[in-house]
């Protein structure tokens, strides 16, 4: 097992990132001597997992960590199909993480204590109907046509949300180059650094060109950044503002499981099954590595006509 020798002073506290921090645990835990090599070997995989999410989350420093992101690293590997054994194991490594960090001062409050472990869900999470998300979309336009800046903003976040089916960290790595407005595309870099081209429908395009047009200037306020989404400061968007937002939209619509950005991600991919989609186009416009990943979705489309994005996508 690989030994950092940190220390951990109040100085490293105010600045240390997730990996850090986990790796100044597992060394903690290796001159405890209370635990087996195998043991440890376990403990450093189960939280090198979560440090891979956050990342793939955009988030890297400790001030980023929370139980929502917590619940949702579980649940992205139960929606995996990992082992339940495995499954336990990872609640249990974060528990044990979680206790030392608050007790180092790393976190405010023991994250992991209220954190069980989830149920491989046998139906996926928070996937909205048409009629919310058009109510959603509804809400969002009227926020849009005050001219806000982050109004715009916020529109464009749930329109590419939806229409491209991206993960928070995504979205927030996006950058001014990724856009393609002549093809309505988007360059994506997402897990495991693996770039994929992604459609972008007509209400996506619209909101976003409309951001462009006379939202990020303001934000961005005589700044500069290769950002597209930035937040009321002119810095680059967090995945936490993201969660934010789509948490208080999706608070009116009951469903199981986070309410986070993710959801959008569900929904779209259903939507587009729903719609006659063929499972291999999903699969690429997901990212996903697996075509056993994208066959979660597809209990819930009833007909398979097998069309295209233009024709499946309700947004394109």
């Amino acid at each position: 097992m690989c030994r950092t020798g940190l220390t951990v002073s109040l100085e490293t506290l105010e600045a240390m990132t997730l990996g850090a921090a986990i790796r100044a645990y597992l060394d903690a835990r290796a001159d405890s001597a209370e635990l087996s090599e195998h043991s440890l070997r376990g403990y450093q995989q189960d939280l090198e997992s979560l440090v891979d999410y956050a990342e793939a989350a955009g988030v890297e420093s400790m001030s980023g960590v929370d139980a929502e992101l917590c619940r949702s690293w579980l649940w992205d590997q139960a929606s995996a199909g990992l082992a339940p054994r495995t499954l336990r194991r990872r609640v249990s490594s974060l528990r044990g993480w979680s206790t030392w960090a608050h007790r180092q001062g790393l976190l405010a409050v023991d994250i992991g204590a209220g954190i069980h472990q989830p149920s491989a869900p046998k139906r996926l999470p928070r996937v909205l109907t048409e009629h919310q998300l058009s109510e959603i979309f509804d809400v969002l336009e009227q926020r849009a046509a005050t001219g806000d800046p982050v109004g715009l903003r916020d529109r464009a976040i749930v329109e590419l949300l939806y229409s491209s089916a991206l993960r928070v960290g995504e979205l927030c790595g996006l950058e001014m180059d990724a856009v393609d407005f002549t093809e309505r595309t988007l360059r994506v870099v997402g897990k495991g650094n693996r770039e994929r081209v992604v459609p972008m429908g007509g209400p996506a395009h619209t909101a976003l060109t409309e951001y462009f047009e006379a939202g990020r200037e303001a934000l961005l306020a005589g700044k500069t950044s290769k950002k597209i989404f930035l937040n009321s400061r002119g810095g680059p968007l967090g995945p936490r503002t993201v969660y934010q937002l789509i948490a208080a939209l999706l608070e009116p619509y009951p469903g199981n499981g986070p309410s986070g950005p993710h959801t959008l991600r569900h929904s779209a991919a259903t939507h587009l099954l729903d719609h006659g989609a063929d499972l291999r186009s999903v699969q690429e416009y997901l990212g996903h590595q697996s075509l056993a990943t994208t066959e979660l979705y597809t209990h819930v489309s009833i007909e398979r006509l097998r069309s295209a994005f233009d024709q499946a996508h309700p947004r394109a």
